[in-house]
């Protein structure tokens, strides 16, 4: 069973290949489930704000198997396969024509901001439609950067979180690192590609004023592949990605 909501992609969602960035495809997907929040009688403001809850994004893994346009009718269905500890599962697919174009899964933990802990699943009392997980082998691996990997990186730039990247908690948003990401790759690994998988884990948040150190890498393993790292101003790493690129069709 899952939940879904059709829009028409916009032509700011796309870069300059014409396609749309993955940060847009990741901004519909969370949108459908805050939809689906508030179609079940609440939303994450709601949350944050009176119960003093908040989801926090951990860790996310998409592919994409069909670039997709501006001015597309797109489905976008989201799901919670079953879930146990303090790890909430969340998965997406978008589909046009009814054909799959893009799917992901993210992993969430859920904060009791009152008593600064993580809740249990078994702790939520407000049940989503459940459905089986995406297959491990449809998608990216974790972004899991070794210390050997991490030492062999060029800083390509810095990014200063600014109002434009946060959300009512005052950090940068979770759909802001995938620019974050792909600002950090190389122009010709862009030109005439696009993203085709994209694996990130958030390990730190950025808060406003935040400056970002970023850490790049071409993934010696994988034709096309990038490896990104941010760290923030007090050493700690914020954030890990891997951003692999194809050619289009």
């Amino acid at each position: 069973m899952y939940f879904s909501h059709t829009y028409n992609t916009l032509w700011h969602d796309a870069g300059p290949s014409g396609v749309l960035r993955p940060s847009a495809l990741l901004r519909y997907m969370q949108e459908t489930g805050n939809r689906q929040c508030r179609a079940f009688g609440y939303d994450l403001d709601t949350m944050f704000r009176e119960d003093h809850m908040g989801f926090i994004l951990a860790r996310l893994r998409m592919r994409v198997l069909t670039p997709l346009r501006p001015y597309r009718d797109i489905e976008v269905r989201t799901w919670c396969p079953p879930s146990r500890g303090v790890t909430f599962l969340r998965c997406f697919s978008i589909l046009q024509g009814g054909v799959t174009a893009a799917e992901a899964i993210s992993y969430w933990a859920l904060v009791d901001a009152e008593n600064k802990r993580f809740l249990r699943v078994t702790e939520f009392d407000r049940p989503f439609p459940d459905g089986e997980a995406l297959p491990e082998d449809d998608l990216p691996l974790i972004a899991r950067l070794s210390p050997a990997i991490a030492s062999g990186m060029e800083q390509v730039g810095s990014r200063t979180v600014a109002f434009s990247d946060i959300d009512f908690n005052r950090h940068m948003n979770n759909t802001r690192y995938p620019d974050v990401a792909c600002d950090a790759l190389p122009s010709e690994a862009l030109d005439g590609r696009y993203v085709s998988d994209l694996s990130v884990s958030f390990l730190k948040e950025a808060p406003l004023g935040e400056t970002l150190s970023v850490f790049r890498a071409a993934d010696a393993e994988a034709a096309g592949q990038w490896l990104v790292r941010g760290i923030r101003s007090d050493g700690q790493t914020c954030f890990d990605a891997v951003v692999k690129t194809s050619e289009m069709n």
